[in-house]
């Protein structure tokens, strides 16, 4: 390891924790004035009494450590789906409902949560920013990126969230003294190299499935083989893998046994190529090959040859034609002679074209009630392909009805014991609201390409039930 010896790897004396921000410390109020932002970039909190005493008892666990200084912590868990943890100076701490799911056992949460608490306590985010710089890192977070404003939102979407960018000195620095907490308090120290190798992989699932990962703890923090290859040295340490430390695998998964996974009903379901929201009683699909993304400030979906699709909402009184709000100066380069009334689905609507910066625009704005959803298709002046994913998309929108309303139901974290004679693919072939659910399967529960199941073990599955 070039660069770091071992007396690097030490915790502060003196950390910034949630305890000094009564003593005026900058860096800790600006983090503590963070927080409500955080919680509204990462879809709130995630209330769950039992889940809370699984993550409390390993935060509780991991601060007995004798060799760290006294020190208090926060933890939030998020209502998100990204696999995402996280720590702002001042000792709060965040972690994920997607992170959870992805990680088997306390040990696995015990190694990213001891990580980010390196962070806290090796005051890592002092030394990132000198003072001077410190109001223009404040600045950055508060008004660039968790600002409330659509252009700040689309752009923490498309992946400019810096919360937690340490150098990679830091960033090895806080994996030694992770693991050698997780160590000290008794947790299995391997855990970290197993659950970054689980990282790697859903990193890896995702950018194949061609899914926004930009909310994610890897797009924040490096990874590569020669960093786990480091994680395991520094846990042999404490002995051989499954000598060393507890992993309370039955402890974690009743703890996270019915917690929410992906969308939650307040943002809609993505169910394959299908958007469906019960709440506004709206659906539509895009073409094959196209994925969806559910943010919370749109629903996009992105396509072969640069095509993209964007839906959102508006309020408008009844009273205003749809074909003069298109026209009312929100679209740029609208081609006024392509603006038309039409129906669709039996519903009022109206559709336009425009041309701006190198890009065709094709719109569709549909009433219901008093609210008009907008479907805008982009593509690059050069496709030809504008017009037939814009006319599929927008002949497959429609209204809800109170009966497909009612069955719509969140999917869910289920764990499961294996019966005698069910294997990883009988299994798999469980889980709904998903593609590839042989791939994720494997990744939700850490089974390789040749990994089999024996009648017995615990598992977890996806499922709307």
């Amino acid at each position: 390891m070039v660069g770091l010896d071992s007396g690097d790897f030490a915790p502060s004396s003196n950390p910034i924790t949630v305890d000094t921000v009564t003593r005026n410390d900058r860096l800790a109020k600006v983090a503590r004035e963070q927080h409500p932002r955080i919680l509204a970039t990462y879809g709130g909190e995630y209330s769950d009494a039992k889940l809370e005493r699984v993550v409390a008892k390993v935060v509780g666990k991991l601060t007995l450590d004798p060799e760290n200084p006294d020190q208090a912590y926060r933890i939030t868990i998020l209502d998100s789906p990204n696999v995402n943890a996280f720590a702002l100076p001042g000792g709060y701490l965040y972690v994920t409902r997607g992170l959870l799911a992805l990680a088997n056992d306390s040990a696995e949460l015990a190694a990213v949560l001891a990580h980010e608490m390196a962070h806290v306590t090796a005051n890592h985010g002092l030394e990132r920013q000198q003072k001077e710089a410190e109001e223009i890192l404040a600045s950055q977070v508060v008004n660039e990126v968790l600002g409330g404003s659509p252009v700040a939102r689309a752009a923490l979407v498309r992946g400019k969230l810096r919360l937690a960018q340490f150098s990679r000195n830091q960033e090895l620095q806080a994996d030694a003294i992770g693991i050698r907490t997780m160590g000290r308090v008794g947790y299995d120290p391997f855990a970290a190299a197993r659950f970054l190798q689980s990282m790697a992989a859903y990193a890896d699932f995702r950018s194949v499935s061609g899914d926004d990962a930009s909310l994610d703890f890897l797009a924040t923090h490096p990874n590569a083989p020669q960093r786990i290859e480091l994680a395991k040295r520094h846990a042999r340490a404490f002995g051989q893998p499954g000598e060393a430390g507890a992993r309370d695998r039955d402890g974690f998964l009743a703890g996270i046994d019915g917690m929410l996974f992906g969308d939650t009903p307040e943002e809609g379901f993505v169910r394959g190529r299908d958007f469906l929201h019960p709440g506004l009683g709206v659906a539509f699909r895009v073409p094959p090959s196209f994925v969806i993304d559910n943010a919370a400030a749109a629903v996009t979906a992105t396509g072969p040859g640069e095509v993209a699709i964007r839906f959102d909402g508006v309020s408008l009184s009844r009273r205003t034609a749809l074909t003069d709000y298109i026209t009312s100066g929100w679209v740029a380069g609208l081609e006024p002679g392509s603006v038309r009334a039409i129906e669709l689905n039996g519903n009022e609507a109206a559709t336009a074209r425009a041309r701006a910066d190198g890009w065709q625009f094709s719109i569709t704005v549909v009433r219901a009630g008093d609210q008009v959803y907008r479907l805008l298709t982009a593509a690059p002046l050069s496709s030809d392909r504008l017009e037939d994913v814009a006319g599929e998309v927008a002949a497959s929108f429609r209204l809800l009805d109170a009966r497909e309303r009612q069955a719509l139901r969140p999917l869910r974290v289920r764990v499961v014991t294996v019966r005698p004679g069910q294997t990883v693919g009988t299994l798999a072939a469980q889980m709904v609201g998903m593609d590839r659910k042989l791939e994720l399967f494997r990744l939700l529960n850490a089974l390789g390409p040749g990994a089999t199941l024996s009648a017995g073990d615990r598992v977890k599955i996806v499922t709307d039930r």
